[in-house]
């Protein structure tokens, strides 16, 4: 049997048990706070809130929230009607195009409305109490005409066509 003299393995999961305690007695903290503030319709929805991390195309790393709860200045959160979808973009560069997926469930395909702006594209939904909106900067100029829509499973997807085609991103360097 393994034995550990400097007492490592104790130490490692005290600090894992020390942060589980932490992160619970915050969450006591917000729960308890939102309970005395008496904030009437907080409970009757589902909160929904997230963030993703991609690489676009500059090399940079670009952050997006969605949900219907965003993080206040006060410590709460603040809730919204209107929902944020995920939103997922990548670029085919055999086909020249961007593809945009959008989750919003609940909804009928009669419900959407994709709008396209100069550098800007939106997505709006709305029925009953399922409404999403989220509005999309983009870099390149677009090609609304030949713009492909579908609505599948509570998945919208877009297939939009580059007006330019894209530039290669690769330089061959002479070794000297």
């Amino acid at each position: 049997m393994y034995r550990d003299p400097w007492g490592f393995r104790d130490r490692f999961f005290e600090q894992i048990e020390k942060e589980f305690s932490d992160a619970e007695d915050m969450l006591n903290r917000v729960f308890k706070t939102v309970a005395e503030s008496g904030a009437e319709g907080l409970d009757t929805q589902p909160y929904f809130y997230g963030y993703q991390i991609t690489v676009g195309t500059d090399g940079k790393p670009h952050i997006r929230e969605f949900g219907n709860v965003r993080p206040s200045q006060k410590g709460l959160i603040e809730q919204s009607e209107v929902r944020q979808p995920l939103v997922d973009t990548s670029i085919n560069e055999k086909e020249n195009t961007m593809i945009i997926t959008a989750e919003m469930p609940g909804i009928t395909k009669e419900d959407v409305k994709v709008t396209m702006e100069e550098g800007l594209v939106k997505i709006h939904a709305e029925k009953g109490n399922k409404k999403y909106h989220t509005e999309l900067p983009v870099d390149n100029e677009l090609d609304a005409d030949s713009t492909k829509a579908s609505y599948i499973n509570g998945v919208l997807e877009l297939r939009i066509q580059f007006k330019k085609p894209l530039k290669a991103k690769s330089k061959e360097i002479k070794v000297e």
